[in-house]
């Protein structure tokens, strides 16, 4: 057999197998217990008059659409200052209350910034961007603990805390940022927010946040890395969307290595699907392909499907949970993307939220233990 026609064969069958891991029921002893969504934008979009509907087309609050498609934990991102008022701490109580109040479990998102953080951008809030590494310590000591102890003061104590949001190569950039390979100064920084979060409420599983999903090597640099310099965390927590991120082969893989190898639960703490490739405002979709992954198209059954085996693929790997990135975030006039712009931007996301434009749920879409 010639070498090109061998790796041929052997390159379908290992595309075959994700398909098949993903399509597979899950053994008995592996479930999804955090069977969540990041819903940080529904409060903007309702207070602009947004309407959600169920699948029998019938008005309903979102959070007890999506509860009743399997949901069970929400989670909200916490901005410092940022310049639109939402997404900082006083909007965050008034959320927690409302998702508390459905029987929800929360999970709370700390950028540690007044606006995104992400692997390519890890900007320190206004009020700090002056402060030396030992002021950050305190700074991230303290944030993180006024905001869980105001949770918990008002009976919302956060379930789960993230500290920091995709922080593949650090956070609070410069200070914080890892190079030459050096961890020690963002070490410092995550033991600070782990204190502060188990002071609050010694029961809050504390996770550390990387977009590393695509690369066991990236992954295992990372945690390797702050666990040399004695981080503590509870749960390991993995961004994946396969069009950026690779196979569900490779998901599992990552997921079952980190798994093993820090002996800590593992989540996907952000995931999402398109339904549509066309673009409901002036604002360009964060990602528009035909086909995005795995031959499911981008449609309502193949948007359902696709998290179904994602879902699947994160079950048999032994992951406890998995979170869908803003759901409820379809295109209302107002609520863009900039929280320096709210009104003048657009949604990217129009495509990839589980309710259309006109606020319809995918009928298909479920969350599965």
């Amino acid at each position: 057999m010639k070498p090109s026609l061998r790796a041929a064969l052997a390159a379908a069958v290992l595309s075959a197998i994700p398909l098949a891991l993903a399509a597979a029921p899950a053994h008995a002893a592996n479930t999804l217990t955090m069977l969540g969504a990041d819903v940080s934008s529904l409060q903007r979009s309702l207070d602009l008059g947004a309407k959600y509907y169920n699948a029998a087309g019938t008005a309903a609050d979102p959070l007890d659409i999506l509860k009743s498609k399997g949901l069970n934990y929400a989670r909200l991102r916490v901005w410092n200052s940022p310049a639109s008022g939402y997404n900082n701490k006083a909007k965050v109580l008034q959320a927690a209350r409302t998702i508390k109040s459905k029987g929800l479990k929360l999970l709370i998102d700390f950028h540690y910034s007044d606006t995104w953080a992400d692997p390519g951008k890890q900007y320190p809030p206004a009020a700090w961007a002056s402060h030396s590494l030992t002021q950050l310590q305190s700074d991230v000591y303290n944030y993180t603990y006024d905001v869980c102890s105001s949770l918990k003061a008002q009976g919302t104590t956060p379930d789960s805390v993230q500290i920091g949001n995709e922080i593949n190569v650090g956070m609070l950039w410069p200070k914080g940022q890892v190079t030459s390979n050096n961890f020690a100064p963002l070490a410092s920084l995550l033991k600070q927010g782990y204190a502060a979060a188990k002071a609050c409420n010694s029961g809050t599983q504390v996770m550390i946040h990387t977009a590393d999903a695509d690369s066991d090597a990236n992954a295992r640099w990372f945690y390797d890395g702050i666990r040399a310099q004695g981080v503590t965390w509870d749960i390991t927590a993995l961004s994946y969307y396969c069009f950026w991120h690779g196979s569900l082969a490779n998901l599992s893989n990552v997921i079952t290595d980190v798994r093993s190898r820090y002996g800590k639960p593992v989540v996907i703490a952000e995931t999402a699907y398109p339904f549509t490739t066309a673009n409901a405002d002036s604002e360009g979709n964060s990602y528009s392909g035909a086909t995005p992954c795995d031959g499911n198209a981008a449609s309502w059954s193949g948007q359902a499907t696709e998290f179904s085996w994602i879902q699947n693929t994160a079950r048999n790997a032994g992951a406890v949970g998995i979170f869908y990135w803003e759901p409820t975030w379809y295109a209302i006039k107002g609520n863009g993307w900039d929280p320096a712009n709210m009104n003048g931007t657009g949604d990217g996301w129009d495509n990839m939220a589980v309710f259309d434009w006109t606020g319809h749920v995918n009928p298909s879409i479920v969350w599965t233990p």
